[in-house]
């Protein structure tokens, strides 16, 4: 008998609401978006519909396994494997200390609910602080420019009745996210041609007419990596003009501030940015006057520019033009997100007061430290490789894959073999898990109960899901959270979420860790089961005004980005961060590329993902590989300062010339590309974790890399 459940897919944040018809409660055999919620309207994307062939992978973990001392995995039980695991982590910890002991929540896990908060929790409940997410590789900026500038606590204008968005590198057609204020990934095809309908005008600041750009009204062909200088233009012509928000200024901005940043940019002419970016003069000005007359409409940026030079510095003055032109939700207004996780059904009309960017703990290298509630991924290697202490003995992966992911592949192969102790949660055998002690199937995504949390931010309107588990494999596989609650329960650390402290000694299910987790949302868990896509339109967050003695305001030219701001001025590209930089030697650069069939290094290995393809292709201008001697399917050795990588080309009539785009996080744990064809090739390989480091959160330079490209051949690999 076949049996439709209801769901929500969880590959990527987007949450997009499924049908998935199970037969004799064992085999899904069809998978198709859900037509009839109200939000998503039955938008799904192609990597969504092959959860089926997720599911039922012949190639998917059945059970844990353990590396034998011949360098062999062999299976072991759940319970077993989690004795060892605990048993072995205790003793780190009374050997080394709390910060001996780490983990890494990479995308994958992301997704899940609970995955982030309970290991958040676990760590606390032993005083380490050494905890690492996907966050701080792509874009830790979103985060600490925040602290930095300062924030409006009813935030910026809604998507939902702008006239204007500043789109900065990013696509959310493909990726199904935007910034905050941007169009989202719910339906976003539909959602677009709308707001384009009622008058949205739409800037695009991207080196490929992406399917974003393809709307836009106004598309900046930037060269990769000059976007601070770009948006630097931008506002010299705002302030010069006196086009910003003034009164706004003047109320919510530190005094001297407005002038202070106005000389600073000042040398950022139209002329100079025309040359330096690769655009027209007239364009930069004609986005530059769309963005300041419009009434309402934010700008935001995404992953590329973020990994790219400065790109603290970028995130920075794309949040400082929202600021300039007072694009913020006033008193009466209301959010178009939901924030339904979230406490509180109302935000004031005020200013977060700016602070420290980065309040975390303290790292052991390059001066750095943490977010408050995370450290940086870019320095996780070295702090598994300084010896002393402090220095990261342990590690757990949770659906993440560092070889292919993290900054300097050499490097991060080197760190993982030094452990003491390396676990990896992951439903297949990734490059990364072949270097595990332990490797931990999980429950797959239709095994688990979920809220979509991470959209519940970005949603365009007060809307709820949630989903009950859809199957059971009958596996001895574990939900993430049961691995930290198990590791707890063994060694007698507390779990303390909002909702209490998690009994970990008890038999808990999912439903009961999502209560614990979100046991302050402001709509209560057993609203959210009764209410699965549902948009609640009595129950949106109110903009009221400030308290009577808030006093905050923008912090719009701190110091150190004026000092940033005149370090890009005297560059003559942004490349020059790399102090092994020689632009003859490297005139190309090479970017990111979000992938329709793929999510970083999740998709090849299913059939219906495979037949679209296999490998991450170099995607390069048609005059470009002309003038290199190659034709689409060649081999192309991409060599930046770092190290060198094959990809296999493919003609993109749409990019800018002197540029490639390769999508992150494939390949294998090779350091050579001799199977290419068949699995990709790792970006991160191209990366010098501690060359050209971002001066706030410590990103190395992982897009717009200065490379050197020629063809070359598969008999050269060999």
């Amino acid at each position: 008998m076949i049996v439709t459940k209801k769901t929500f897919c969880r590959i990527c944040h987007a949450a997009c609401p499924m049908e998935i018809d199970v037969e004799d409660g064992k085999t899904i055999v069809a998978v198709r978006g859900d037509r009839s919620d109200p939000l998503f309207e039955g938008y799904t994307c192609i990597k969504g519909r092959q959860l089926a062939d997720q599911f039922h992978d012949p190639g998917r973990l059945r059970g844990p396994l353990r590396k034998a001392p011949s360098g062999t995995f062999e299976t072991v039980a759940s319970a077993e494997a989690l004795d060892e695991i605990a048993q072995r982590i205790a003793q780190i910890v009374e050997q080394h200390g709390p910060r001996a002991v780490a983990s890494y929540t990479g995308t994958g896990a992301y997704q899940n609910s609970v995955g982030v908060p309970v290991a958040q929790a676990w760590h606390k409940g032993f005083d380490s602080p050494s905890i690492y997410t996907s966050l701080t590789i792509d874009q830790p900026a979103h985060r600490s420019s925040l602290l930095r500038l300062g924030a409006w606590e009813a935030g910026w204008d809604n998507f939902t009745d702008s006239d204007v968005s500043l789109a900065i590198g990013y696509n959310p057609m493909v990726s199904s996210y935007a910034a905050a204020g941007g169009v989202q990934g719910t339906n976003p095809f539909v959602k677009l041609r709308e707001a384009k309908a009622r008058g949205l005008k739409l800037i695009v600041i991207d080196p490929r007419r992406s399917e974003l750009a393809t709307q836009a009204d106004i598309w900046l062909q930037v060269t990769p990596g000059e976007d601070p200088t770009l948006l630097a233009a931008m506002t010299n012509i705002i302030l010069a003009r006196g086009l910003h928000d003034q009164e706004f200024c003047d109320s919510y901005v530190e005094p001297g501030q407005v002038d202070a940043l106005a000389k600073a940019v000042a040398p950022f002419t139209l002329d100079y940015a025309a040359e330096r970016c690769g655009v027209a003069a007239a364009d930069i000005e004609a986005a530059a006057l769309m963005f300041a007359n419009a009434q309402r409409g934010t700008a935001g940026s995404g992953t590329g520019p973020n990994m790219a030079p400065h790109g603290s510095l970028m995130e920075t003055l794309a949040l400082t033009l929202n600021v300039l032109c007072g694009r913020v939700n006033r008193p009466g207004d209301t959010l178009e997100s939901p924030y339904m996780s979230f406490p509180g059904d109302t935000r004031r009309a005020q200013v977060i007061p700016p602070s420290n960017p980065t309040p975390g703990a303290p790292h052991r290298v390059r001066g750095l430290s943490g977010l408050a509630d995370e450290m940086m991924t870019n320095a996780l290697s070295d702090e598994i490789l300084l010896e002393g202490e402090g220095q990261v003995r342990a590690l757990i992966v949770s659906g993440g894959n560092p070889v292919q992911a993290w900054p300097d592949q050499a490097k991060t192969i080197e760190a993982m073999e030094a452990l003491d102790l390396l676990v990896v949660i992951d439903h297949r055998m990734t490059a990364t898990a072949e270097l595990a002690d332990y490797v931990i199937a999980p429950r797959g995504q239709m095994e688990r109960a979920d809220i979509p949390n991470v959209m519940d931010r970005r949603f365009p309107a007060p809307y709820t899901n949630y989903t009950d588990p859809v199957i059971n494999s009958g596996d001895d596989v574990l939900n993430e959270w049961e691995v930290f609650a198990g590791i707890a329960a063994r060694n007698q650390t507390p779990i303390d979420l909002p909702g209490g402290r998690l009994p970990v000694d008890q038999d808990l299910t999912d439903h009961d860790v999502i209560d614990h987790v979100f046991g302050k949302a402001r709509l209560p868990m057993s609203e959210w089961r009764k209410n699965r896509g549902v948009i609640h339109e009595d129950n949106r967050v109110k903009v009221v005004e400030a308290d009577p003695d808030a006093d905050g305001r923008f912090a719009v030219a701190p110091t150190d980005v004026l000092a940033e701001l005149e370090e890009v001025r005297n560059e003559a590209t942004g490349a020059q961060l790399l102090g092994s930089f020689n632009a003859a030697d490297y005139p190309f650069r090479l970017v990111g590329r979000r992938l329709k069939h793929a999510l970083n290094s999740l998709g090849s290995e299913l059939p219906g993902l495979a037949k679209v393809a296999t490998t991450n292709y170099a995607y390069c201008h048609p005059d470009d590989l002309g003038q290199l001697g190659a034709k689409e399917g060649d081999l192309l050795k991409i060599t930046s300062p770092r190290s060198t990588v094959v990809g296999v080309a493919e003609a993109d009539p749409d990019i800018k010339r002197g540029v490639i785009a390769m999508s992150h996080s494939w390949g294998g744990l090779a350091l050579t590309d001799e199977k290419v064809r068949e699995m990709g090739t790792p970006t991160n390989r191209l990366v010098h974790s501690e060359d050209g480091t971002d001066r706030v959160t410590g990103l190395p330079i992982m897009s717009a890399i200065p490379v050197a490209v020629e063809r070359t051949s598969d008999t050269a690999l060999v």
